[in-house]
């Protein structure tokens, strides 16, 4: 089954609204013609509405860096599916290892999210992926393995599921993941979604979210279960997040 290539920037702490605006302009410009993958660039949530105004009507569609899963409520900074909708957001993360390191995500927390994203029509890239010390100590299969299944436990359909794979053991470290130990944990990912939804496993779009760069995205990108990239740093500078687009668009 043929799976369209997704190239996603995750903006994190990053960008104003007028330099977002500003971002998204300059990737406008720059975009190349023909078949192009699809695109999406997650700003952070007060340079969202400015990036859905420049972005309207483009190839660019826009998402969140994270949701929260009540509808609304006594949840002191955070934000709701409706209010993500409200904004023009289609798209949204969830687990990313920044939230699961930093602020307490748990693999009960991002199934909590990644249902009620779900529920309300958005696109979840979920993202799992094992540290350096579970992949020194020979446990990634084992961390891929629970990551994955708790965050799709109550999931019945995979229609806007995307599953993007970290290894944070390799994200500004120095530290390198080859595009075969990429392409083994995203072989890994798609058996166990085969386990869990049969064929329709062979639809869902596996992402490499580990320092995806111009220089080595066509080499991951060929890989048969990496379907696109989740970009960190590479997708602030338009330069670089064209290259990787154009690299979609010729994988």
């Amino acid at each position: 089954m043929a799976r369209r290539i997704l190239i996603a920037g995750n903006w994190k702490m990053n960008k104003t609204s007028r330099e977002g605006a500003a971002l998204v302009g300059e990737i406008l410009a720059g975009l190349p013609s023909g078949n192009l993958p699809e695109i999406v660039v997650c700003p952070p949530y007060l340079t969202i509405p400015a990036v859905v105004d420049a972005a309207r009507g483009s190839a660019v569609e826009v998402g969140a860096e994270n949701v929260h899963w009540a509808e609304s409520g006594a949840f002191t900074g955070e934000v709701s599916t409706a209010m993500l909708l409200d904004a023009g957001v289609t798209h949204v993360l969830v687990g990313h290892s920044e939230r699961r390191q930093y602020f307490g995500e748990t693999d009960e927390t991002v199934n909590s999210r990644v249902k009620a994203a779900l529920a309300a029509g958005l696109v979840v890239i979920a993202c799992v992926g094992e540290t350096l010390a579970e992949r020194e100590a020979g446990e990634t299969a084992a961390v891929i393995d629970r990551q994955v299944r708790k965050a799709l436990e109550g999931v019945e359909s995979t229609e806007k599921v995307v599953i993007a794979y970290e290894p944070v053991w390799a994200i500004g470290t120095g530290k390198t993941a080859t595009p075969d130990m990429a392409q083994e944990v995203h072989a890994q990912i798609r058996a166990i979604l085969r386990d869990l939804y049969g064929d329709a496993a062979d639809g869902v779009r596996i992402l490499y979210g580990g320092s995806m760069k111009p220089a080595n995205a066509p080499e991951l990108l060929a890989k048969p279960d990496i379907d696109g990239g989740l970009i960190g740093g590479a997708s602030l500078k338009a330069p670089d997040f064209l290259a990787l687009v154009k690299a979609g668009a010729e994988a």
